[in-house]
């Protein structure tokens, strides 16, 4: 047991340190409010938090400095009670105050402590920049979980966050968190590109090693996927396949988000790959794409300028007219062929025909229904007003009519 020792024994010789050091400074600051006045002092009350890296006590501190700025009593003041210009200066310093202690937080790297002072005056920026710079190999598996937090939960830098979760959790982590990336076409389709490209590696170093072990010698680094596969039926073999199913169905299925051409040929051969398993393993898919690979191959290649026609035309047969119970769409998916198509002939450059097939098949569905661009989106960027007026009439919609004919009138009086 230990023996009973006195309030001072207890005392280490760092808390003895810290409070002849507190003693020191309080002798300091007494000295300075007396000799020089409360601005010295209150300055020196900044310095010494900003040294010693305090975020609480320099927030209090640059705050009494803003009141005594302003006139204002220095023991605090409810802003809402004040004047309007004063509440609207007090509040100014307030926002001040915070970016400071925001940015001495980041300075010192720690973007966890930070992120709270720039949420509260709505400023997403230098916490973006400093996730941007911020090196995951030298944090702690909980100081990188915090940081993902922050820049993929709470949207603050939702790629650089994606691209952690890939490659810190795996491609299962990553495909489930794919639905909370924000709406955001451009980042989705990086965050898509992020998947492809991971399990392209996964599947051509597990074809590679599979047919090291089949025929002794490995393919070199340079063979694609589409290389490797074609005249190796042997590869699919007792329903045999070289990475897990479901992230291939998975990520395949996200592929028509993809924009670069590389990562476009990188998806037609996950989904070549996956023509070719057994049928245990190829799961219906939603319409357009009901054979979940083949469908979308058809749909890739005419993506990178192969078969286009062929692409055109299959989708073209799968489009139906939707019915309604009211003013909504009975079954939602059968809207889903007509976007697929308009969104393909959008992406191929054939507004005109994309503003023909919406016209036709999408004009009473809701804009919430919708993952294509709309009429509207789409006349606006052929810069066609007309053809959205021609489509207004058809629908009895004489607002959207009226309106695409004024801004015809417009464009006639600018030409």
């Amino acid at each position: 047991m230990r023996p009973n020792r006195s309030s001072l024994d207890e005392n280490t010789p760092e808390e003895l340190a810290r409070v002849e050091a507190n003693q020191l400074f309080l002798k300091e600051i007494q000295s300075l409010l007396q000799d020089q006045g409360p601005a010295s002092a209150v300055d020196q009350l900044i310095i010494n938090a900003k040294e010693k890296a305090q975020p609480r006590p320099l927030l209090d501190a640059l705050l009494l400095k803003a009141r005594l700025d302003l006139g204002l009593s220095p023991t605090g003041v409810i802003s809402e009670l004040l004047p309007a210009d004063l509440k609207m200066k007090y509040e100014d310093r307030y926002v001040e105050a915070l970016r400071s202690v925001g940015q001495m937080l980041l300075d010192r790297g720690d973007i966890p402590a930070a992120w709270p002072y720039f949420r509260v005056i709505g400023e997403k920026e230098p916490v973006r920049i400093a996730i941007e710079n911020f090196d995951p190999g030298q944090a702690d598996e909980h100081a990188l979980g915090a940081v993902i937090d922050i820049a993929f939960q709470q949207q603050v830098h939702p790629i650089k966050g994606f691209s952690w979760v890939l490659d810190r959790y795996g491609i299962c982590s990553a495909i489930s968190s794919f639905e909370a990336i924000p709406g955001d076409e451009k980042i989705r389709a990086e965050a898509a590109a992020m998947l492809t490209k991971a399990l392209y590696d996964q599947l051509q170093y597990s074809l590679a090693s599979e047919i090291e072990r089949r025929d002794g010698q490995r393919p070199s680094e340079s063979a694609t996927v589409a290389e490797m596969i074609t005249g190796k039926t042997w590869i699919y073999d007792d329903d045999a396949y070289a990475i897990d199913v479901s992230h291939l169905s998975s990520v395949v299925r996200l592929s028509p988000l993809l924009k670069d051409e590389s990562s476009i040929a990188f998806a037609v051969q996950l989904a070549q790959y996956g023509s070719g398993l057994s049928d245990r393993f190829r799961y219906d898919g939603l319409p357009p794409f009901e054979d979940i690979y083949a469908d979308h191959a058809i749909y890739l290649d005419a993506l990178i300028g192969k078969d286009v026609e062929k692409a055109v035309k299959h989708f073209q047969s799968k489009v139906q007219k939707p019915s309604f119970d009211e003013d909504q769409p009975a079954d939602p998916l059968e809207t889903l062929p007509a976007q697929t198509l308009v969104r393909l002939l959008a992406r191929l450059g054939r507004i005109e025909e994309a503003i023909a097939v919406a016209s036709e098949h999408l004009m009473e569905i809701p804009d919430s229904y919708l993952l294509c661009p709309t009429v509207s989106a789409l006349c606006r960027d052929a810069n066609r007003p007309d053809l959205l007026a021609q489509a207004a009439v058809g629908v009895e919609d004489w607002a959207l009519y009226l309106g695409a004919r004024i801004e015809e009138m417009q464009l006639k009086k600018e030409a």
